[in-house]
C-alpha cells in the first residue's frame, strides 16, 4: 500500500487521495472531463474552499454553494449518494464489498461512474491501496489504467499512451 497516488504533482493533494476516500471518489468523478492532474487536485481545492470533504457535510450544504466551489453538480450528487447509502463513509464502498464483483457494482452505482471509471478505480484500489475482497483478481482490468501509475514518470507514460490511443482511434474513424 502507498501513502500517496502520483496523480497531481502536488504532494499534499496526492496524499489526500489516499487519506480521504471521498477525495479519491471526487477525483475519479472529475476525471475524463478535465486533465488528470486537475481532476485529482480538485479535492484539495474543494476542501480549502468548503472546509470539508465529509460526504454528509457536503450533502447538507446548499447545492449551489457546492456546485459553485466544484464548478459542477457531480460533487454534490456523489456526496448525497455516499451520505445516504454509506452513512457518510465513502471508504465503505470498498471495505464493505463482499467480493470483486460487488466492489465493481458498488463503484458503478456512483453517480457518473461508467465502465472506464469502474475499471480504473478498481485498479487503483487493488494495485495501489491493497483492497483485496475475495475474487479481487477478476476486478483488475487487463489494460493499463491509473492503477498502474506509481510515480510521476509512470503518470507521464500513461498519459502519453492514452493520447496515442485516442489519436489512433480518431485516425481509424476518419479513414
Amino acid at each position: 500500500m502507498t501513502d500517496r497516488l502520483y496523480f497531481t504533482g502536488d504532494d499534499e493533494a496526492d496524499r489526500l487521495l489516499v487519506r480521504e476516500p471521498m477525495a479519491l471518489i471526487i477525483g475519479f468523478a472529475l476525471d475524463q472531463q478535465v486533465p488528470v492532474q486537475w481532476a485529482f487536485s480538485a479535492p484539495k481545492v474543494l476542501r480549502e474552499r468548503l472546509g470539508t470533504l465529509d460526504p454528509s457535510a457536503l450533502a447538507a450544504m446548499d447545492r449551489g454553494v457546492v456546485e459553485a466551489a466544484a464548478k459542477g453538480r457531480r460533487v454534490h450528487e456523489l456526496a448525497t449518494y455516499v451520505a445516504k447509502t454509506y452513512d457518510g463513509d465513502a471508504g465503505r464502498i470498498w471495505t464493505d464489498a463482499s467480493d470483486g464483483r460487488d466492489l465493481q457494482r458498488r463503484i458503478a452505482a456512483l453517480p457518473g461512474f461508467g465502465d472506464m471509471k469502474v475499471a480504473s478505480l478498481s485498479a487503483v484500489l487493488i494495485k495501489q491501496l491493497g483492497v483485496r475482497p475475495p475474487g479481487w483478481e477478476e476486478a483488475v482490468p487487463a489494460h493499463p489504467t491509473l492503477g498502474d501509475v506509481d510515480s510521476p514518470e509512470a503518470l507521464a507514460d500513461y498519459q502519453a499512451k492514452k493520447r496515442a490511443h485516442k489519436a489512433a482511434v480518431r485516425a481509424a474513424s476518419g479513414a
